[in-house]
């Protein structure tokens, strides 16, 4: 396993473990990478619908010495405000941030002092451009089209998918909030998938209103790029062993072709450090899971990639059927979720008389939404594009 980068350059160079490449953790990277992923599909997509016109661009008046606005100015001065009370700080317990980067990047500890100055160099930065603009002889209309906006989709998708997360966990192991409700809402762990989803949708949802952006297009250029991601995303639970694995196993079956990792795994350093100590370890992760366990995020990649392709190639066909593809994804998600939960180690509840993860109660919510958001899209009927898709 690689829980940080250290250990994968070890392997592939033959550095030493646990040194400063420590602060980068795999599945941190590999989150980044998803998102990445996300964002370069769905400008590709966007990019798609805008000549076709089913996206059309905003007609916006560039007032000079207007394009920085007081927004701007609070939210960057916020910014940098954090990031100057933050990385002086972890950068002097350089030895902590090795260990729990996490931790100490979300603790409330920092430097006050060297707070302010970062925002007042991210205030002085946007007031120069604001300076600089309003030297423009005169109002300029530009058109701004919705790829323009990844950027800013994105982010809210972060941002929201975050609080989401957090809050669906938060509700999972209430008794665990209870003990410790700081150091819980601080913790880097604790994120549940469906809760991501569901505070992301609802933060870009209030971003496209905002600007006034037709929702299904969106919707259905977003869809392929989700799913692709989730996969990414979980070649770093696997990679760095973070507790997603599937149930125990006994042994490998006879008559298995495929590699024997692929069917049952043990997770020697693992980033949670579960399971027992390896003999003659000496590293900082040092523990094996005393039993295979099914390497389901590996399950849940194939899964995922395979369901990118399928809406990716569908998404042309479907495009005179605004909000069909992502009809498609809710269904596909909701079933790929409801069934690997049976091979995965999550708390069940009584839920209409069956034992269920929480995952898969909302797993039985998304098929249930994508069967009737298709039935709608279905008896709405056809859009030409250009034409209102909502």
């Amino acid at each position: 396993m690689y829980p940080d980068l250290s250990y994968l350059l070890h392997d592939l160079l033959g550095t030493a473990r646990d040194n400063a490449f420590s602060i980068v953790k795999t599945f941190g990277l590999f989150l980044l990478l998803a998102f990445i992923v996300a964002a370069r599909l769905l400008k590709w997509e966007m990019q798609r619908r805008e000549g076709l016109g089913q996206l059309r661009p905003e007609r916006t008046l560039r007032v000079p010495g207007q394009t920085v606005t007081t927004a701007d100015y609070v939210t960057n001065g916020i910014l940098g405000f954090i990031l100057g009370y933050k990385i002086p700080y972890a950068i002097a317990n350089f030895a902590a941030w090795q260990r729990d980067p996490s931790g100490v990047l979300l603790s409330t500890d920092g430097y006050f002092l060297t707070g302010l100055l970062g925002a007042a160099l991210f205030f002085g930065y946007y007031y120069n451009i604001g300076r600089k603009q309003g030297a423009l002889p005169e109002p300029q209309p530009v058109d701004v089209y919705s790829s323009d906006r990844v950027g800013p989709i994105t982010m809210a998708a972060a941002v929201g998918g975050l609080l989401g997360a957090k809050f669906f966990a938060v509700i999972e192991y209430w008794d665990r909030f209870l003990q410790d409700p700081i150091g819980e809402l601080l913790s880097g762990g604790g994120l549940a998938i469906y809760g991501g989803l569901i505070g992301g949708g609802v933060a870009v949802y209030l971003y496209l209103r905002r600007h006034r952006i037709p929702t299904l297009p969106i919707m259905d250029a977003v869809a392929p790029a989700l799913i692709v991601a989730y996969g990414v995303g979980r070649i770093g639970c696997q990679l760095s062993g973070d507790g997603d694995w599937g149930t125990a196993i006994a042994a490998i079956p006879d008559g298995w072709f495929l590699p024997d990792w692929l069917y049952g795994y043990d997770y020697p350093h693992n980033v949670l450090n579960r399971g027992v100590p390896i003999a003659g370890c000496t590293v900082d992760y040092c523990n094996v899971l005393p039993e295979l366990h099914y390497p389901t995020p590996v399950y849940e990649t194939l899964m995922a990639f395979a369901i990118g392709g399928i809406l990716w190639a569908m998404r042309k066909p479907l495009t005179v059927w605004p909000g069909m593809l992502f009809a498609l994804y809710l269904f596909l998600n909701g079933v790929e979720r409801f069934f690997i939960e049976y091979v995965r180690l999550n708390d069940q509840y009584d839920f209409l008389g069956m034992q269920l993860t929480q995952a898969q109660i909302i797993a039985l919510g998304f098929m249930l939404a994508g069967i009737l958001m298709g039935t709608w899209v279905w008896r709405r009927g056809r859009r030409v594009p250009g034409s209102d898709v909502g």
